[in-house]
């Protein structure tokens, strides 16, 4: 209301007519302040989970591996990523949303994910402010918020390759007009960092714009068309969305995802690389892209959480199996190809499409050029968490930690700051090919998805600690931390786990706080281990243990009661299936979740990786060195070095049974490979 309208009003009308004005304005200004500053209550448990997440911040890890981890995110990682990213040294990322904010002048450069892979970055500083809020980046984050709200458009959209376009005058350039925009990723990615900013912050601002963002969305797809279909490129907006709805309870949101994975069936020139080939209820083997695969089976397994479509569920497992049976690494990778096609040797040449950073066919597991995206590996983590949350099955915790473990955190170097894209389990002097992303850890790639999404990864990986329900902590990954939680039938609990893990396989857990009543703890007996114990006190439980599930403790409990698991962990040796025709007659080292490697740096001198046999009575001994690699349990054993090994540039020759002598050597694990400089590495090494 102007002031030239009061005025005029106030003399006309008197003051009777003013309050009426008053009254209506205030209600109207009321209305304006509920939608700029609260959002609608959150959602009870999903319908159809087994088991619930902890809430973020409820962990903190207090010492050891993963504390280690979170100290070099926060103080090495996120400051590095920072200066790339609000920067123009390399891409920019922030200088983007204030070009299309107005704020700056200039033109798009970068990938089309850029966004978001900012808002990745956004998500990680966030969960680390969860456990230790620092007043510099909560201002930080308020500034970059009001430049995105600036930048997104006034019906919701917000993608800056086109809002920039359009700024600089060039409208040819419209919302969805190319399918490899990635508009569907960004707008994904801005959904689940609003939540996490809003769980931890309190605060709305970015909630706003994200839905926004999914109005926008609801809008445009209200009633989808074959060619919108096409539109699910690395689909994070399921995630995103089911995030939303969770946060907000706004229905709509619910609804626009169960119509934004229907509307994939629509596709009418789809290929195995986007998994939209055929209907995904159809679908029964892991196929192309693998960030876009693990991307899309966890956002339905999250949709299944809500509507229990057992069609969806069917095709999960079915895939899932195909997926750890059939295409995944020792490490726990995915996606073996930098470049193929699919269906892979079909009979209709007309279906075959190119699929690149892929699952190749069910045993193509190649080393010196295995893709292992660190990306793929986290969606292997996103989506078997779902999976978990789903079914409560402990099989889905034994392979996230696998990945975490190792094709993760192989992804980042032990300082923070540089980053593999790619994840080979062999570095060879002598490799076939000369590979795209080879030639070490890097601060900057051009495609720098995977570092944002590392730090993320990291920064919350104590969600994945634990779970609950009803009455029941469940204890899935294990690490020195505290979490303190709240039980709907148990209230309030805190346990503090002590551990050398995953070093040692001794744990020892505390329950510091309890309530006079029955709670339940179920420990993740890992699928890994050849034997357990658990005591309880100094006392052994009667309960059933086994490797591969969880052990259920049910009692009235006392503060002060100590449970011990105790998880045998010797290093063993693994063999391949024998159509995993790449390591026939290898083996690879495994002691408790982690994959160890032999790197060159641990050679003696003259001496060839490829001349490393492993005798099938090796005996190999754990010792942990504090000063190497930051501190890590390495495996000490005698191995076979071949004494006649030079092949010079022949394909084939005649065999000869060369003698091998003895060499004392350390493998170190596996994702601790190449932070001594230039190397050789395996994980596969050959049986004498």
């Amino acid at each position: 209301m102007t002031h030239s309208f009061y005025l005029a009003t106030t003399v006309e009308y008197g003051p009777r007519f003013m309050r009426i004005a008053c009254k209506i304005l205030s209600i109207h200004v009321g209305f304006w302040l509920l939608a700029c500053n609260a959002t609608a209550q959150p959602i009870a448990s999903p319908p159809f989970r087994s088991v619930e997440p902890i809430a973020i911040g409820e962990v903190n890890w207090t010492d050891g591996f993963w504390a280690q981890r979170l100290e070099s995110c926060r103080r090495k990682t996120i400051p590095a990523m920072w200066e790339i990213m609000r920067g123009t040294q390399y891409k920019p990322y922030l200088e983007h949303f204030r070009i299309a904010a107005g704020l700056s002048e200039g033109r798009y450069r970068g990938a089309s994910f850029n966004d978001g892979d900012f808002y990745k970055w956004i998500e990680a500083v966030c969960l680390l402010q969860a456990v230790d809020k620092d007043h510099v980046w909560d201002q930080r984050l308020d500034e970059i918020i009001t430049i995105i709200e600036k930048a997104q458009r006034s019906d919701g959209y917000l993608h800056t390759p086109v809002l920039i376009a359009n700024r600089n005058g060039d409208d040819s350039v419209q919302p969805f007009g190319d399918r490899f925009n990635f508009e569907m990723y960004n707008m994904g990615h801005l959904m689940t960092a609003a939540c996490v900013h809003h769980q931890v912050t309190g605060k709305n601002s970015l909630l706003r714009i994200a839905q926004r963002a999914a109005d926008f969305l609801d809008d445009a797809y209200r009633n989808p068309t074959p060619e919108q279909a096409g539109h699910a490129i690395c689909p994070s907006h399921y995630m995103g969305l089911l995030d939303l709805y969770r946060t907000t309870g706004e229905s709509r949101y619910l609804d626009l995802a169960k119509r934004l994975v229907e509307m994939r069936d629509l596709t009418m020139d789809g290929g195995d690389d986007n998994q939209d080939r055929i209907p995904f209820t159809q679908q029964t083997e892991a196929v192309g892209h693998a960030v876009r695969a693990t991307y899309l089976y966890a956002g339905i397994a999250d949709l299944y959480a809500e509507t229990g479509d057992k069609a969806l569920w069917s095709s999960l497992e079915t895939i899932w199996r195909n997926v750890v049976d059939k295409k995944m690494y020792i490490t726990g990778g995915c996606g073996a190809l930098h470049d193929g096609a699919s269906p892979d040797g079909s009979k209709n040449q007309r279906e075959i499409t190119r699929v690149h950073q892929a699952f190749g066919r069910n045993y193509q597991l190649p080393n010196a050029t295995a893709h292992n995206e660190t990306c793929a590996n986290i969606g292997n983590v996103l989506w078997n968490w779902r999976m978990f949350l789903a079914s409560g099955e402990a099989k889905h915790i034994d392979t996230l930690e696998l990945a975490l473990y190792n094709s993760v955190l192989s992804g980042v170097d032990l300082n923070g700051t540089n980053f593999f894209y790619i994840n080979p389990l062999r570095q060879s002097d002598m490799a076939p090919v000369a590979l795209r992303w080879a030639g070490g850890r890097k601060p900057f790639v051009t495609s720098f998805c995977c570092p944002p999404n590392l730090a993320r990864t990291i920064a919350g990986v104590g969600q994945y600690a634990y779970g609950k329900s009803n009455d029941t902590v469940w204890v899935n990954l294990y690490g020195s931390n505290t979490l303190d939680t709240k039980l709907i039938d148990s209230g309030h609990v805190r346990i503090e786990q002590t551990t050398g893990y995953p070093w040692d396989g001794r744990i020892e857990i505390t329950i510091a706080e309890c309530q006079n009543q029955p709670m339940c703890l179920k420990l993740r007996i890992p699928g890994w281990t050849t034997t357990a114990t658990v005591n309880i006190d100094g006392v052994p439980t009667d309960a059933k243990i086994e490797p591969g599930s969880y052990v259920s403790l049910k009692r009235v409990w006392s503060p002060g009661t100590v449970i011990e698991p105790d998880f045998a962990m010797p290093a063993r040796l693994i063999e391949s299936h024998p159509l995993v025709e790449e390591t026939r007659n290898h083996v690879a080292i495994k002691r408790g979740p982690v994959v160890y490697c032999l790197e060159s740096v641990d050679l003696p001198n003259n001496t060839s990786l490829a001349a490393i046999r492993v005798p099938e009575d090796v005996s190999l001994n754990p010792r942990f060195d504090p000063e190497l690699l930051d501190g890590v349990t390495v495996l000490d054993g005698v191995l076979n070095r071949r004494e006649d090994d030079e092949w010079g540039d022949h394909l084939y020759r005649e065999f000869n049974s060369a003698t091998t002598v003895p060499v004392t050597l350390q493998l170190i694990p596996y994702f601790a490979w190449a932070n001594r400089g230039n190397s050789e590495m395996s994980v596969w090494l050959p049986l004498d």
